[in-house]
């Protein structure tokens, strides 16, 4: 439970993976995954458009 628990420690996005073989915990795998904010932006598929402001 103790390594459990410290594996989730600081796991802001992601998952924890616990395998059991025989009633045991044989592995705990954590997938830790980064969030990053879009910015706005006026490309789609390499092409530039123009905003309505801008027309």
């Amino acid at each position: 439970m103790e390594r459990i628990l410290r594996s989730l420690e600081g796991l802001e996005y992601g998952s924890l993976n616990i395998t059991v073989h025989d009633s045991q915990i044989t592995q705990i795998e954590r997938v830790e995954k980064y969030r990053y904010p879009l910015e706005k932006s006026n490309t789609v598929k390499g092409r530039n458009y123009a905003s309505p402001q801008e027309k």
